[in-house]
């Protein structure tokens, strides 16, 4: 048995693209599309669309800005079912730099933002969708928000043009039980407007599957993942998990087997990701990755101990 209203959202290249800058070279970028292609995931985030203007001119490849030539680029002459994805953060584009939908090859415009800018997105939202585009908002790091906040940013994203709104969860820090309740939240408010509640999982706490899968029993429908879970850090639900689990036929598990074969395996002796102490601990602590990030580049504390410490004297100082 499956469901066949639910959507795969792959993010390999979004997400990966934070360990390196988003500096992948287009053969990596067009083999993960045509990968996913063949696999039938139905939407591919090839990166973000963000405005130069808000960042250091040469430091980010061009998974940073996707730039409609640039997606063209990749994905010519590759047959594809799929959709494109692309996300946008609140603050890091303007709404002039994302073209018409009838001169763009992306599908769907992705809103990122946290609880307290949840106003911020619904205006980009609508200004997206008037452009022509399919809408949905990850509403990121939700583990910190207070629930009347976050119930009351879900009233008012119910009232806008979307197809979904994610739950995220940004440190890998939530359990089943979290999980459940702000998938039932989400479905209570957003469904009798005919929105969907998707599913973001990081793999701190070597739960970012099993996550995935707890909101998928409660009813969430849009699910992202990554191949061979690349992503920041922890790095995220593994794609090829994911497809093996659905049951999905549409779903082909060969094609991703064959890239993690391919170029995964090796990319990971470049560019490290996955399940580490310090994101363990910054997990299980239900703060942001970034100083088990330092302390994986050998910029911070050399000690697990004195990294848990650290951070937990933090936590109750706050």
């Amino acid at each position: 048995m499956y469901r066949p209203e639910i959507k795969v959202l792959d993010c390999t290249i979004r997400d990966g693209g934070l360990i390196n800058d988003h500096l992948f070279d287009d053969r990596l970028v067009r083999a993960v599309y045509q990968a996913c292609s063949a696999a039938g995931v139905d939407y591919i985030e090839l990166g973000y669309r963000a405005s130069k203007k808000y960042f250091t001119a040469g430091k980010f490849g061009e998974t940073k800005f996707l730039e409609e030539a640039f997606v063209r680029r990749m994905i010519d002459g590759i047959e594809s079912k799929s959709k494109l994805s692309a996300m946008v953060d609140i603050g890091r584009v303007d709404a002039e730099d994302i073209p018409l939908k009838k001169d763009s090859v992306v599908d769907l415009m992705r809103v990122a933002c946290y609880v307290k800018d949840i106003d911020k997105a619904i205006a980009l939202v609508k200004q997206c969708a008037d452009k022509g585009y399919e809408t949905t908002v990850n509403i990121m790091a939700v583990s910190t928000a207070l629930v009347p906040d976050l119930e009351e940013g879900l009233k008012q994203l119910a009232e806008c043009p979307l197809k979904a709104v994610y739950v995220v969860d940004s440190f890998g820090a939530m359990f089943s039980e979290q999980i459940h309740f702000l998938t039932n939240l989400y479905k209570g408010i957003l469904n009798p407007k005919g929105i969907e509640v998707g599913i973001h999982c990081h793999n701190n706490q070597q739960l970012g599957f099993a996550n995935t899968i707890e909101a998928v029993r409660k009813g969430a429908n849009y699910l992202d993942a990554t191949i061979y879970g690349i992503g920041r850090a922890a790095g995220n639900c593994p794609l090829e998990l994911l497809l093996a689990f659905l049951k999905n036929p549409k779903f082909k598990l060969d094609p991703i087997l064959e890239i993690i074969e391919k170029e995964f395996i090796p990319l990971r002796q470049q560019i490290e990701w996955g399940y580490m102490i310090p994101d363990m601990i910054t997990g299980i602590l239900n703060q942001h990755p970034r100083s088990a990030m330092e302390m994986r580049s050998g910029k911070g504390s050399k000690r697990f101990v004195e990294l848990y410490r650290s951070l937990l004297n933090d936590g109750e100082l706050a």
